[in-house]
């Protein structure tokens, strides 16, 4: 019988969107009308077309599914083996999934539910030409009424596209994308249970699609916390090309760079790799041999031959692999490969075996499994067998023919590790349709109206987002708002059992937000407990800075900062500043404590005592001599510049404690004016005794007329007018350089900061330069009038005072500007310089009278003795012989009444009084 007609017009459905929703998408709705076109034109005008291969479960409501069942094929082929690992054995595990549910009453109560599940090949090209059959039905409307029959009888179709609610799948990520940009134009919802990408969370791109598993953002936390944990800072990575691959290690990376984590080699696989591509990424990994660990982020392929790779160049731990779930606890990368693997940290999406399925999965039979039309050859391949009526079976003698009474043994921890995540997702369609069928249809428990055809952006986003539930197997399912799922990994050690010698994964660990491991259950190549190395360079210790090697950013050399130095950053050393100094760890500065002398110092205590004795007997002297005032010794001294030389004694002892006090403002300007003023007192009358003796017997050697200015009176004036000039000078220099304080810092590479007075060292100095020129006329004079009669010995005292202080004076300077690092030091040397000049000056000028006061009562008598005194004078050319001196009896004789003549009895007195000391 034959039946001819015209064939339907393909229409738009118009009722699950609009035509204008549609046009939006043109580029993409042409390329699928080609296509469909083409397979139908292909499909009715040739009926013995091989029809495309799927596994149909029969339902009032369908469900689609892609599983990667083959492995990607080699060349033009676009399916390779099948895939005795992910392939089968997640296909039934949807299967076992909507059987469950149907066999429930409380979920879709009197609708079945169907599948339609299609082989992706792990190619997302092939994955695409498949799904074009999940959204045929919602693009054919075929009117069976226009076809005539040759008998009369209506004509009805044979191949009716079935239309899918919702689909499962697919396994890789490029896969999941390709369907998705296809799916979403139809508004089809889309559950996968193992692509991880990231990118997949874009709801602005795939906007249908949802997932059980977490995104690769997470496990890339995962990972880095991983190698954080065993302080491992230098690591490589290999990552397949393509979205799973690179998005994971560019997540990894970024993470990584976030704590510190150097990469040393950066390896991509391609998608097509050979033997060759494998052995170059081994090479490019031992090119970095500081980095022993290498995270894997590839595909289960891309493991297998990474692994082989490393086997043929005999890496018996020479890596620590930490890989992804891809992965996982999967036998295939491992085979023949157990040396090369062992120590090997792999993540495995966290998931429990489902003891129903186990038992459901191993109870399977080819014969009865006629819904499943790969089982037959999984079946050959998992048991190493043909069957019989398989025409491309070999012709040897020595093949094993298949019986179907194979049992399928395993341990229930061999379950394929992504069935939770199917059994979940089936779920998740089957509670959402559940509940909008209660809402849509809430007094039947059949499909009504409104599920007829059923609204997939409805599904999506009332029902199917908003799914929450616990799946009886230690997970809870739910969605977020980018429509991914919780994030929950298994960490596995592969490892060599220390028991059964046989090599196994073994558990270590959990990771959901936070890792969790026991590292006491963790074996390392070679079976040792100890944690490998994987760094470039040791950590800096405190105080060290790195020196990056040129073109590695991940390897340098530890440097030491400066003592000042602190460490700005893992890179900079620098300068704490004036005033501050680093802690001792190197992290900062503090400011440093003022320091200035305390009185509790032992440089304070013992210029202290040197001027409290000096004090002491200056204070003795000056009480002596007011006792004695009027007393020959006394008289003939010289009291008025006694008097005035005992105060300069006394204004020197006490700078001491001026010096040694806190600066302030006040201090400051005592100090300035102080030690010059007591100085000038001492030398300016010291100055006018020198000037008076000299011109007194320089006068007597020429003429017998009484010098000018030898008065007590004219003596003090004199040396007031000396001491005013210090005055002045220091009274200028307080008024150009106000006194105050500052903080005053030796050297900044050493932590000490002064409290010091505003004038420098220098200035202060300077200062002094006048009485330094006191001294040296003091000690000129001092040398002119050394041979004077000895009665007037007071010269040779003032001499040896001038000489005295002239060494201390000599010896001050270098020490002092010698101890500018230590201002302790420095301030003891000046005030034990200023207590020494006052005490040679006390010693050599009061001692012998204090001596004939106290002791030596007896003398303290008026003597005219200077009659006897003579004064020999060398003989000059007029007045003797060549090279002869003047006989010993060519004497001057001083007579102070008859040289110099009458004056008033008070003056004459005290005159005469002042010559005898001399």
């Amino acid at each position: 019988m034959m039946c001819i007609g015209r064939m339907g017009v393909p229409q738009l459905d118009m009722v699950n969107g609009s035509f204008g929703g549609v046009i939006n998408n043109l580029y993409k709705v042409i390329l699928v009308l080609l296509t469909i076109m083409f397979q139908s034109t292909s499909s009715f005008n040739n009926r013995s077309a091989k029809p495309i291969a799927s596994a149909f479960l029969a339902g009032d409501i369908i469900l689609g599914g892609l599983f990667p069942v083959h492995h990607k094929g080699i060349g033009e082929q676009p399916c390779g083996e099948i895939n005795t690992d992910r392939g089968i054995e997640r296909l039934e595990a949807m299967l076992f999934t909507i059987d469950e549910i149907n066999r429930d009453p409380s979920i879709l109560p009197g609708i079945h539910l169907g599948a339609s599940l299609y082989d992706t090949c792990a190619r997302g090209t092939y994955a695409l030409e498949q799904s074009l059959e999940f959204i045929r039905a919602s693009f054919y409307s075929l009117d069976t009424s226009e076809f005539v029959c040759s008998d009369g009888s209506q004509a009805t179709a044979k191949l009716s596209p079935t239309k899918v609610t919702g689909v499962v799948g697919g396994s890789y990520s490029t896969v999941s994308m390709q369907v998705a940009n296809l799916l979403r134009l139809f508004k089809l919802p889309q559950v996968s249970y193992a692509s991880t990408s990231a990118s997949l969370s874009d709801k602005t791109r795939y906007d249908y699609f949802l997932r059980t598993v977490p995104p690769d953002t997470l496990q890339a936390k995962a990972l880095v916390d991983i190698v954080q944990e065993f302080n491992w800072t230098y690591v490589s990575t290999v990552s397949s090309e393509g979205e799973y691959g690179s998005s994971g290690i560019d997540y990894f990376q970024q993470e990584a760079r976030a704590k510190n984590i150097c990469i040393a080699a950066n390896v991509k696989i391609p998608a097509k790799s050979t033997n060759a591509t494998f052995d170059r990424t081994i090479r490019d990994l031992l090119e970095k041999p500081e980095a022993k660990v290498v995270i894997v982020f590839v595909r289960i392929e891309d493991a297998k031959g990474l692994l082989d790779a490393a086997t043929r160049f005999n890496l018996t731990g020479q890596h620590v692999w930490v890989a992804s779930d891809a992965w996982g606890r999967q036998d295939a990368p491992v085979k023949d490969n157990q040396l090369a693997a062992q120590g090997a940290i792999t993540l495995e999406l966290q998931s429990t075996p489902i003891k129903t399925f186990e038992s459901y999965f191993q109870n399977l039979n080819p014969r009865g499994n006629k819904r499943n039309p790969w089982f037959r050859e999984y079946w050959e391949a998992i048991n190493k067998c043909s069957w019989k009526e398989n025409k491309y079976t070999s012709t040897s003698r020595n093949i094993r023919y298949c019986t179907g009474a194979e049992k399928l043994t395993r341990k229930i921890t061999q379950q394929e590790g992504k069935v939770q995540f199917i059994y979940d997702a089936v779920y998740a369609l089957a509670i959402a349709l559940d509940t909008m069928q209660k809402t849509l249809c809430p007094n039947t428990t059949r499909l009504c109206r409104a599920m007829e055809r059923i609204d997939g952006e409805r599904l999506l986003k009332d029902f199917l987002l908003n799914v929450s539930f616990d799946d009886g197997y230690g997970a809870h399912v739910q969605f977020d708002k980018h429509g991914d799922a919780l994030g929950r990994y298994t960490i596995m050690n592969y490892q060599r059992n220390r028991t059964s010698r046989r090599y196994e994964y073994q558990e270590i660990g959990r990771w959901s937000k936070n890792l969790d491991l026991d590292l006491d259950k963790i074996i390392w190549a070679g079976g040792t407990d100890k944690i490998p190395n994987s760094r470039c360079s040791e950590p800096c210790k405190e105080g060290e800075i790195k020196n990056m090697r040129q073109g590695d950013p991940c390897c340098w050399i530890c440097t030491k900062c400066q003592p000042w130095e602190y460490v700005k950053d893992e890179k900079t050393c620098e300068s704490c500043g004036m005033g501050g100094w680093p802690y001792t760890n190197k992290s900062g500065c503090y400011r440093l404590v003022i320091e200035h002398m305390t009185w509790t110092s032992i440089y304070a205590i013992v210029p202290m005592c040197l001027a409290a004795v000096g004090i002491m007997c200056t204070n003795f002297v000056i009480l002596l001599f007011i006792m004695y005032n009027n007393t020959p010794v006394v008289m003939a001294s010289g009291r008025e510049l006694s008097y005035m030389l005992l105060c300069g004694c006394l204004i020197c002892y006490l700078m001491t404690f001026v010096l040694l006090a806190m600066p302030s403002i006040i201090i400051c300007a005592l100090q300035r004016f102080g030690v010059g003023f007591g100085f000038s007192i001492i030398y300016s009358a010291l100055l006018t005794k020198t000037n008076r003796i000299s011109r007194i017997f320089e006068s007597a050697r020429r003429s017998a007329k009484r010098p000018p200015f030898i008065s007590p009176k004219s003596q003090i004036l004199l040396a007031l007018i000396l001491i005013s000039i210090q005055i002045l000078f220091t009274a200028v220099w307080l008024l150009i350089e106000t006194p105050g304080t500052r903080h005053h810092i030796p050297d900044e590479r050493k932590p000490l900061i002064i409290l010091k007075c505003k004038s420098d060292d220098i200035s202060f100095l300077v200062s002094l330069v006048y009485n330094m020129l006191l001294i040296i006329i003091c000690t000129v004079y001092a040398v002119k009038t050394r041979k004077i009669p000895e009665n007037f010995n007071e010269s040779k005292f003032i001499g040896f005072a001038m000489y005295t202080t002239c060494i201390i004076w000599l010896a001050f300077v270098p020490i002092y500007f010698g101890t500018l690092n230590s201002f302790k030091i420095q301030i003891t040397t000046l005030c034990v310089s200023i207590s020494l000049s006052a005490s040679v000056a006390l010693l050599c000028l009061f001692f012998p009278k204090v001596y004939v006061i106290v002791f030596q009562p007896q003398k303290n008598v008026r003597k005219l003795t200077m009659n006897s005194a003579s004064y020999k004078l060398a003989q000059t050319g007029s007045t003797g012989t060549s090279n002869n001196y003047a006989p010993s009896s060519e004497h001057i004789r001083l007579n102070v009444q008859q040289r110099f003549g009458a004056g008033t009895t008070t003056e004459t007195e005290t005159d005469r009084d002042s010559l005898a000391s001399l």
